[in-house]
């Protein structure tokens, strides 16, 4: 997972005897695009059309369907523009600059700071780097801390947010063979999407986008992927890994096995209730499958026996190498420090939780988020912007809005629901004597509670929660909404479990950034960074592999690269057509039409790991050859050491995307523009 500031294009030259230059990647990176809500796409055509996988447009699909149009399960496809439905909250950026500010930042920490000043002092910096660069609203910036923090990079975005949806495929054709067949190989997926992407009321223009192969691949082929990986644990520490292994990992399978039970009962009770919780329920199942082979990694006692023979290796350089002594200092620190976090992970969960989705693991939903959103931004924007938590400083305020103001509907039925199950879980794990369980469930069952806060809640119309935005403080101190009072009433214990936490983090961190400085004054560029949903290039071969028994397949069957439409429809007669493996009608009624041989799904050894869901694949050319939608089951641990003897990157072939738009879709418009060379002219 290379950054584009540091190519490796001299090992792609030895390697595979192929030179690219820098206008080939600067193409690529102008061409690719973030998700905000956690994927990656590709512009295709100079009219700004956008293709990502349909789970990662499953957010907006589901925001604009009702129950009279499923756009998430029937699919979806616009011959017009002016029929392209807008996206309720959908943010895309394109990455259009990259400056190293690590001078900058470290300027600020004066001599006698001491750690937590120090690290007070670059947030700051940072915080008003991003400020200074966001010069207009279509602009987001962000600092990013490569290495560990032994770099500071300054991520400069185009930002485009009105955003709309042009194509999607049936459900059952994007996630053929479902839960079973996640994370494995061979599969017949058609997981992909397409948007526009508007300026000023118009399809922007673009100079940068993709051209789709006329030729596609062979097994051998070398491809690259352009994407935006979420993250990964491979410069961690031993004991690092074994907080993984031992709290974190298993405490949140279990967390997403218990939602997952609560949503399948919520959604049998009625058609309506099944069509408002499958996206959700789609994400859950993905994640315990995602978590239980990130664990399996961790259980490798061979993957654990390199990674100690690697931090051993790391001691005895430091013993001899500049600015050694705080390597191991801080390997020591790191594991005082996860002593406290193991104790204090249950309460950051319940009462925190992941800081980029705003989402605590007792209070869950959407408008449990809004509310803390809106408690938290009122106190926040009270602050110095370099005082203020990362989440709410000035520059990512845009997004924030943006998430906050979303049109998509919200289901009561479902909110309470959720809500009652995140409040029961917290209560069973820390105690009913528990000061927050306490004060929020009194002498109430959780579902009492969810029941009347989410029956009197007013935070489902957008007006009201934009009166409370822009009221801040005082506003919210009015406020008689129950999530509101809720989550003020909770916000001083959460901040307080977020600092404690934030204590032992930050010696994490801290050893972290002396662990990969050293690193990197012993070895620069030449290991890539662990992935921070920044824009990355990996690359590698088409190629097959022989099961090694974690997946369906039989342990030494040979997998060949590639699948073909034909095994679509052999794999469907083998289950009958029963769900998961039941084809559409749409594909069932024009099979006749269809060339069977046309390549389906294809694996690669490309380095990949979530976040880069619907990240192009494309050839030495630079043209788009597939759509990266999966990994194998081999591949999970790849987010701790990555090989390519078994673990591969799953993609969706660009001939069987075109094979099906044209003969099954009817989508010839489309087609024909993804195969264009020129504007197409105004389609209305």
């Amino acid at each position: 997972m290379w950054l584009f500031t540091a190519p490796p294009a001299s090992q792609i030259k030895t390697n595979y005897g192929v030179e690219l230059s820098s206008a080939w990647f600067d193409r690529l990176r102008l061409s690719s695009i973030r998700f905000d809500n956690g994927g990656s796409g590709s512009f295709v055509s100079a009219n700004g059309l956008a293709v990502t996988n349909h789970h990662v447009a499953a957010t907006c699909l589901h925001g604009i369907s009702t129950a009279q149009h499923d756009y998430y399960k029937n699919g979806f496809y616009a011959r017009k523009w002016k029929d392209e439905p807008r996206c309720p909250d959908l943010e895309l950026n394109v990455l259009e600059q990259i400056t190293d500010v690590t001078a900058q930042v470290n300027a600020g920490v004066k001599p006698g700071l001491n750690e937590s000043q120090a690290t007070a002092a670059k947030r700051a910096a940072m915080s008003a780097i991003e400020k200074d660069c966001v010069t207009g609203a279509d602009l987001r910036c962000d600092v990013v801390a490569p290495y560990s923090g032994a770099l500071y990079h300054l991520y400069k975005y185009k930002k485009y947010t009105d955003v709309r949806l042009v194509f999607a495929p049936e459900f059952q054709m994007a996630y053929f063979g479902g839960d079973p067949d996640n994370f494995e190989f061979p599969r017949y997926d058609l997981d992909v999407a397409f948007f526009r992407v508007y300026e000023n009321g118009k399809p922007v223009e673009l100079e940068d986008y993709l051209r789709w192969s006329a030729g596609g691949l062979k097994e051998g082929d070398l491809t690259f992927v352009s994407g935006h990986p979420g993250s990964t644990a491979r410069l961690k520490t031993v004991n690092e890994l074994y907080f993984l292994k031992g709290r974190q990992i298993p405490f949140q399978i279990k967390d997403y096995e218990r939602r997952a039970a609560m949503l399948k009962q919520f959604a049998s009770q009625s058609t309506e209730n099944a069509r408002v919780a499958q996206e959700t329920l789609f994400s859950v199942n993905n994640n315990i499958k995602r978590f239980k082979g990130y664990l399996s990694g961790l259980n490798d006692e061979d993957m654990l026996r390199l990674k100690r023979g690697d931090e051993r290796r790391l001691l005895m350089m430091a013993r001899h190498g500049p600015r050694g002594h705080d390597v191991i200092r801080f390997i020591g620190e790191i594991a005082n420090a996860i002593a406290t976090m193991y104790k204090l992970f249950p309460a950051y969960f319940f009462l925190e939780g992941p800081r980029s989705h705003h989402d605590m693991g007792a209070l869950r939903g959407e408008l449990a988020s809004y509310a803390r959103i809106l408690v938290r931004a009122a106190a926040e924007r009270s602050k110095p912007n370099g005082e203020r938590l990362r989440e709410y400083r000035e520059s990512a305020l845009p997004s924030l809005q943006q998430t906050l103001f979303s049109t998509a509907p919200i289901y009561r039925t479902l909110e309470a629901t959720v809500l009652a199950d995140s409040l029961a879980a917290m209560r069973d794990t820390l105690g009913a004597e528990n000061t927050t369980v306490k004060l929020l469930l009194g002498d109430s069952t959780p579902q009492e509670v969810a029941r009347l806060a989410i029956a009197a809640t007013k935070l489902d119309d957008v007006a009201y929660r934009t009166k409370l935005w822009e009221g801040g403080t005082p506003a919210i101190a009015a406020s008689d909404d129950p999530l509101i009072l809720m989550l003020s009433a909770m916000d001083a214990e959460a901040r307080k479990v977020r600092a404690d936490y934030d204590e032992a983090e930050g010696v994490l961190s801290r050893g972290g950034t002396a662990i990969a400085l050293f690193r990197f004054q012993m070895g620069g560029a030449n290991t890539s960074p662990d992935a921070t949903f920044t824009l990355r290039l990996s690359y590698g071969p088409v190629k097959g592999y022989t099961e090694d028994g974690r997946g369906n397949a039989p342990r030494n069957s040979r997998l060949p690269a590639f699948t073909d439409l034909a095994g679509a429809f052999a794999d469907a007669a083998v289950h009958q057509n029963q769900p998961p493996y039941d084809l559409p009608e749409s594909w069932l009624k024009r099979k006749r039409k269809l060339d069977l041989k046309t390549p389906f799904n294809f694996v690669s050894t490309a380095d990949i790991i979530g976040g880069s869901s619907g990240s192009p694949v494309v050839d030495t050319k630079g043209e788009l050859v597939g759509i990266v939608f999966d990994g194998n089951i081999q591949s999970l641990p790849w987010n701790y050491q990555y090989e390519d003897k078994v673990g591969r990157a799953v993609s969706v072939d660009c001939r069987a995307i075109l094979e099906t738009l044209r003969k099954i879709y009817g989508a010839k418009e489309l087609a024909k523009e993804l195969t264009s060379e020129k504007k197409t002219g105004k389609k209305n």
